[in-house]
């Protein structure tokens, strides 16, 4: 008996094996021709990268300055090539066939379904048209209510590290303040992420970011088997419980205030609410306003696309504004200018900022995307190859993934002299004049860039005008420097250390 199912366990490996060589025979012709380094058996080209998150991105950027601006790495059995060349990004940027997400992006779909950044195809075509109007300027302004408040609880909790003046992270009140606004902006509800850290449906967000980070990285949790049977599956299941109750509830409680709202007011269409309601609308409003129009989206594809938005919206968001907290600590001539632009706006007043006002804070804009140049809150874009395409000398096969590391575009010398040197300047507009446009990309760009990059940088403009009209902030050592690691958002490893001082 034992001679029989090794023979038959035999007899699968071999067939597994063949199948596998001959999936990958035309990949490996083409990634023959493609310089990169030297593989191992099964890893491929896995342990160049590290299994652990400190080391991908370093090890990325180590091999683009081997390799070039385009190379080949096989992690596992997966191809994958590695671009950051801006005249290659713009071939797949730009183009609406190159459209599909790579493989890493299945380990988000459990949280976010096929929102807009898993999906692709028909689908994802119809909810970005459906979706970008929600991200319209008189609709952005309504949000500076939910911005400054959760401001003002960010600047009271930050009070006793200015009273010590002792250096400490401050990502992670970053984070839980984005959290805050982000579920409130989505939502229309509060998580008080920064008052109560008790709280079910914010811990189960950090659960699954964190879940989806390890998983990421780990590839013997690629396996959805093995993943659900590991205490990281378990974890996942208890996090997806919570967030998607919650989303639930609030989409059918906001429907049906909704079809009362607009039968009270005998409102002909979701646009009279839209732009006539003096109060501000949640993003899961608009959707729903949307859908009971037309019926485009159905309540399931509405949770993809709130859970999306709130996975996309806080981490992301929380990376630039606690890199451009470092940054202007680090360079105190550049938040002199800063804090001097926002007297010449508000004076010696106490009112808060408004629209116009933040649309005034040129300087500071540009510090923002200097700031995103060098430290990229998604320093690397992935995509899956549905048909081969040719970059330069090299044809990239069907089948293979393809990385596109924006970190690199944008220490390109031939497009950002010097580099490594911090410049705000390299924005004001008669600099950018001619710039090639693929060479910045801290939004990705083309058809899938981030629909919600407006929204990020008001949020970013109003969070830091507060903060640098409360705080002066600096480093214990001016000349210190900051180690990246990509977590799927760039984060800085030990965190983003900063004193405060009251101004």
């Amino acid at each position: 008996m034992l001679t029989i199912v090794l023979s038959l366990v035999f007899v699968a490996c071999v067939a597994i094996y063949m199948l596998l060589k001959a999936k990958t025979r035309r990949l490996m012709m083409y990634s023959e021709k493609i310089p990169g380094p030297k593989m191992m058996p099964v890893l491929g080209n896995a342990l160049d990268f590290g299994l652990k998150t400190e080391g991908f991105l370093k090890n990325a950027m180590r091999l683009h300055a081997e390799f070039g601006p385009i190379y080949r790495a096989w992690l596992g059995l997966e191809l994958s090539f590695f671009v950051s060349e801006p005249k290659y990004l713009e071939v797949i940027m730009n183009s609406n066939k190159y459209i599909d997400k790579s493989y890493v992006y299945e380990f988000l779909i459990p949280w976010m379904g096929t929102g807009l950044l898993s999906s692709t195809g028909e689908k994802w075509r119809v909810h970005r048209k459906i979706i970008t109007p929600t991200f319209h300027f008189k609709i952005l302004e309504k949000y500076l209510d939910v911005f400054n408040k959760n401001g003002q609880i960010l600047v009271e909790r930050l009070a006793s590290h200015a009273s010590d003046q002792e250096e400490f992270d401050i990502s992670s009140y970053i984070t839980s303040f984005t959290l805050d606004v982000i579920t409130e902006s989505a939502m229309g509800v509060s998580v008080n992420a920064q008052k109560d850290d008790s709280s079910e449906y914010a811990k189960s967000v950090r659960g699954m970011s964190h879940v989806i980070m390890i998983r990421n990285f780990s590839p013997w949790q690629h396996s959805d088997l093995i993943f659900n049977l590991s205490p990281l599956g378990k974890l996942s299941r208890k996090c997806l419980t919570v967030i998607h109750g919650m989303t639930d509830y609030v989409i059918n409680k906001r429907k049906k205030e909704i079809m009362q709202d607009m039968k009270e007011r005998k409102c002909e269409s979701g646009e009279d609410i839209v732009f006539g309601a003096k109060r501000r609308l949640a993003f899961l409003d608009l959707l729903l306003l949307s859908s009971l129009e037309d019926n485009k989206l159905t309540d399931e594809e509405i949770r993809d696309e709130v859970n999306t938005f709130i996975f996309e919206g806080h981490d992301t968001t929380s990376s630039g504004i606690s890199f451009a907290l470092w940054v202007l600590a680090k360079y105190q001539d550049v938040q002199e200018k800063v804090v001097q632009e926002l007297h010449t706006i508000l004076g010696d007043s106490d009112r808060e900022m408004e629209f116009s006002d933040l649309q005034e804070m040129k300087y500071l804009e540009q510090v923002i995307k200097e700031t995103m140049r060098i430290y990229p809150s998604v320093p690397i874009y992935a995509r899956s190859l549905k048909e081969d395409v040719t970059l330069g000398d090299y044809t990239l096969p069907a089948g293979s993934n393809i990385y596109m590391n924006a970190l690199s575009a944008h220490m390109n010398p031939e497009y950002f002299p010097d580099p490594e040197k911090f410049d705000p300047d390299r924005f004001l507009p008669e600099n950018c004049v001619g710039r090639y446009p693929y060479s910045y990309i801290p939004f990705s760009a083309g058809p899938r860039n981030c629909i919600g990059q407006k929204f990020a940088i008001l949020e970013m403009k109003s969070t830091l005008c507060k903060l640098m009209k409360n705080y002066k902030v600096s480093l214990r050592d001016p000349a210190q420097q900051l180690e990246l690691v990509d977590e799927m958002v760039l984060k800085a490893k030990g965190g983003v250390r900063i004193k405060l001082a009251p101004r």
